[in-house]
């Protein structure tokens, strides 16, 4: 029997469903790395979702893993290529947090466009701040989209709706499927020079670190709002802070950080900005998206694993 070993909590679909499979599960979310290099060369199969680190020690360790599933979309805590190079095989569900994320993108914007967390803040702490802050509309506003795959194509779609002209830029060929959606393809300077707003949808690889540094954040508009529901690595923190204290950025909406909590004196300050709003990496975490990624991921590790064993 297949023996698969869960370290971090899922929906529970993926539990229920691969064991009406006849799949033996082991749940143990939270488990310690110390723990997992103990116990992992007992399995064919790992789950993980973003807290467990995949690296090259753990797939040394797992002598009998056969493939890593990833419930959700990123696969930067995974080293990928070490675990194909060892004939591992790396899945994941791309497909299931789309609608979320591109939602709390948009809601993140709308947000900091009216500085809604900091004028709440106020009100609980004993003020009445009307007329103290103006905000602005999206509507007829220009959203730079940076990275166009499943989410930033949904965020153009939603962002559309609400009047807003679409600009979109990525490191591939996405001239037809901008074109259907209306949204017109520029270069990566172009959209910084010409957004009002910029959200952030880049998979993180070593040149998209630091995409957003201080050169880019000059590009930009002055009283430009910036939301990130990507990677927390793909803007320099401390570049950002300078601008937003500069008053270059007018607001930023963050969903993801450099380090997760922060833990650095710049990203504490930044977090704590009155102008910064800043989200837990909540992205696809609604009941949902859970429920859309664990269908997808049993679905795919079940064939997976029955064409493997055939």
């Amino acid at each position: 029997m297949v023996r698969v070993l869960i370290t971090d909590s899922v929906d529970e679909y993926i539990i229920n469903g691969l064991k009406s499979r006849g799949i033996d599960i082991d749940y143990r979310p939270g488990i310690s790395r110390e723990d997992l290099l103990k116990v992992v060369p007992g399995y064919e199969a790992l789950i993980v979702r973003g807290r467990t680190k995949v690296t090259r020690d753990v797939i040394d360790a797992a002598s009998r893993l056969r493939v890593i599933a990833r419930a959700g979309v990123g696969l930067d805590n995974i080293d990928v290529e070490y675990a194909k190079a060892r004939g591992i095989e790396v899945i994941n569900a791309p497909e299931g947090s789309t609608q979320s994320v591109a939602e709390l993108t948009i809601g993140l914007m709308i947000a900091a466009a009216r500085l809604v967390s900091l004028q709440d803040r106020l009100i609980k702490g004993g003020e009445w701040p009307k007329g103290k802050y103006m905000g602005i509309e999206l509507f007829g506003k220009t959203l730079g989209i940076i990275g166009f795959g499943r989410i930033g194509q949904r965020v153009a779609e939603l962002a559309g709706a609400i009047g807003m002209r679409v600009i979109a830029y990525d490191v591939v060929d996405i001239g037809d499927r901008a074109s259907k959606l209306g949204v017109d393809t520029v270069g990566f300077e172009e959209l910084l020079k010409r957004s009002d707003f910029i959200a952030i949808h880049v998979s993180l690889t070593p040149s998209a670190r630091h995409l957003i540094g201080e050169r880019e954040l000059q590009l930009m508009k002055d009283g430009v709002v910036i939301v990130n529901a990507s990677r927390g690595e793909v803007i320099d923190t401390k570049a950002l802070l300078k601008a937003i204290n500069d008053g270059k950025v007018a607001a930023a909406a963050l969903d993801v950080l450099e380090n997760e909590p922060p833990k650095e004196p710049w990203e504490i300050e930044l977090v704590m900005h009155p102008r910064v709003i800043v989200t837990p990496h909540i992205g696809a975490e609604t009941r949902e998206a859970q429920r859309k990624i664990a269908e997808i991921l049993v679905d795919k590790l079940v064939n997976y694993l029955q064409r493997i064993n055939a």
